[in-house]
């Protein structure tokens, strides 16, 4: 496979690729930078936030949500780069001492949202994770928050299948994706282990494709893993990039991959970068927040 860096820009710590089918725009977030970025007909548009972003995805109503680490946030996309305007739609985890990572809308348009304790310093340095004090939490279009799951380590991969009774839940504290069954009254049965660890890097995010495979991003691993409904290896897609964070499919096909990145100590070239490559394979549609 051939691939490129769709932007010049480098993140600290690119995650959370968002593919806007109606506006045909790639969303993504730089965490540490603290950057919500939108490419949309060429064009990059980047919105400079106060705090830490996990994720940034469009709106039904036409603006968008960003995951910060004080809440979830509405943010005026026809506000000033410089000086975006913010508003608080709730927050999800209560918790001090944690912040937003993973986000995802399922198909009913209501956000999915992993936490975990923060991890970054006040220069962006790394810090350890050393309690399991995350969650996972469901935001209706109203803003009314549902507590799914406690205890987590480091919430990655947000996937439903079509029959949303099921969804793909990874913690890469424990390097592992697991499923869990999604009860009538919208809670989840325990986890069952779906892939466990593997010698090429640590879970981080997901995509599926139209097939039901699923795309894993491997932290460490330099790699993507596309992996069967069964949770067995199916291929491994080379990447050029140290720590690939997650990946989405997108363009009017759904046939392009972007993967997004982030910088290491071994200072490759494309590290931070936004990658794009085709695939043979379609992937499925990005729902919008409801609200």
């Amino acid at each position: 496979m051939s691939w490129n860096a769709v932007t010049p820009h480098r993140a600290r710590l690119g995650e959370g690729p968002f593919w806007d089918e109606q506006g045909q725009a790639l969303y993504w977030v730089d965490i540490i930078g603290q950057q919500a970025l939108r490419l949309k007909d060429g064009q990059l548009h980047t919105w400079q936030l106060p705090e830490p972003v996990s994720a940034f995805i469009p709106c039904a109503s036409g603006d968008a949500l960003v995951t910060l680490s004080s809440g979830v946030y509405r943010l005026d996309l026809d506000s000033a780069p410089r000086d975006p305007r913010l508003t608080l739609l709730c927050v999800a985890d209560p918790q001090p001492g944690n912040r937003a990572n993973e986000a995802r809308c399922d198909a009913q348009g209501r956000l999915w949202l992993g936490t975990m304790q923060n991890n970054i310093g006040a220069h962006g340095e790394d810090l350890p994770v050393l309690q399991r004090s995350g969650g996972l939490f469901r935001v209706d279009a109203d803003g009314q928050v549902t507590p799914l799951l406690q205890g987590l380590g480091i919430p990655n991969t947000l996937l439903w299948n079509d029959a949303a009774t099921h969804v793909h839940f990874g913690d890469s504290l424990d390097g592992t994706l697991y499923r869990h069954a999604i009860t009538d009254d919208g809670q989840l049965e325990p986890a069952q282990v779906w892939f466990g660890p593997h010698s090429r890097g640590g879970p981080d995010g997901s995509a599926m494709d139209a097939e039901g495979y699923i795309w894993n991003a491997r932290w460490d691993g330099s790699c993507l893993l596309r992996l069967t409904p069964g949770g067995e290896v199916d291929r491994v897609i080379e990447l050029p990039v140290s720590r690939p964070t997650s990946c989405v499919f997108a363009g009017p096909d759904l046939k392009t991959l972007y993967i997004t990145s982030a910088a290491s100590p071994l200072n490759h070239p494309l590290d931070g970068a936004v990658l794009a490559i085709e695939v043979d394979v379609p992937g499925k549609i990005c729902h919008r927040f409801a609200g």
